[in-house]
């Protein structure tokens, strides 16, 4: 088979080294080089064969190895933002994480209002497949609202509605418990578009006072203290990816 071509930056992820968007930053620093030749072009093609990295790669002069994978599950607390940096100054998941660990980006986002589980890792084809339309793998959240919810609320979360062009929908909800004048709601998406639950409930005249992810496929938040992560135990990853080997190749 014929080595297949990459773009330089997306070499850099696909190793483990950084995200895309770091791996152009340094490479546009002149930080890279490919074959002993500094590069400055982001999309550079670099060759591919059998999995592996057909070139030579160095990054501040020291050759690019393949990162051990890492899969992190985090309780992210609300108020962090999901960046690596932030121009505003504000905590983000990586100011939670040990200072030991290698380079891991996260697994779709949740924004600085939202909290609970949140993905990480330097496997990019495999957090990929998980936030590709294609995978349709369940993210359970638990939604408080300032309505007491009833059935043609229920109803309407999963007929869904057009927002600004864009059709939004849940795969479900149910009524968790309710007060007086707020409920917890159980919503379950198989997609992830930006603000979903948010600009649903919105367009239905709904605020949200809490959102919480509480689980993505198989994987559950469980008792995962708030602001701490842990590794993916075996198991839990493999059930991801026989999920995904379902949903994405049936």
């Amino acid at each position: 088979m014929a080595p297949k071509r990459i773009g330089l930056a997306r070499a850099l992820s696909k190793m483990g080294y950084c995200s895309r968007s770091q791996a152009a930053v340094l490479i546009g620093a002149g930080k890279v080089t490919l074959n002993g030749t500094i590069v400055r072009d982001a999309e550079t093609p670099v060759r591919v064969a059998n999995g592996r990295l057909a070139e030579r790669i160095e990054v501040d002069g020291l050759p690019l190895d393949k990162k051990q994978p890492v899969y992190l599950v985090m309780n992210k607390p609300r108020g962090v933002v999901t960046t690596a940096s932030d121009e505003k100054g504000r905590e983000t998941v990586y100011d939670l994480l040990d200072p030991g660990l290698p380079w891991v980006g996260p697994v779709g986002r949740l924004d600085k209002a939202s909290e609970g589980l949140l993905l990480l890792t330097n496997d990019s084809e495999w957090a990929a497949a998980i936030t590709q339309p294609a995978s349709h793998l369940d993210k359970k959240y638990h939604v408080q609202v300032d309505s007491v919810a009833n059935a043609e609320l229920l109803a309407k979360i999963t007929r869904g509605c057009v927002v600004e062009g864009d059709s939004l929908r849940a795969k479900g909800a149910r009524l968790l418990r309710h007060g007086d004048k707020n409920s917890w709601l159980e919503i379950t998406l198989d997609e992830g578009k930006n603000r979903q639950i948010r600009r649903l409930l919105e367009s239905l005249g709904v605020q949200v006072l809490r959102l919480v992810r509480v689980s993505i496929g198989s994987l559950a938040l469980g008792d995962l203290k708030k602001g701490l992560a842990r590794q993916l135990t075996q198991e839990e990853k493999n059930a991801i990816d026989r999920a995904l080997e379902r949903e994405v190749f049936p």
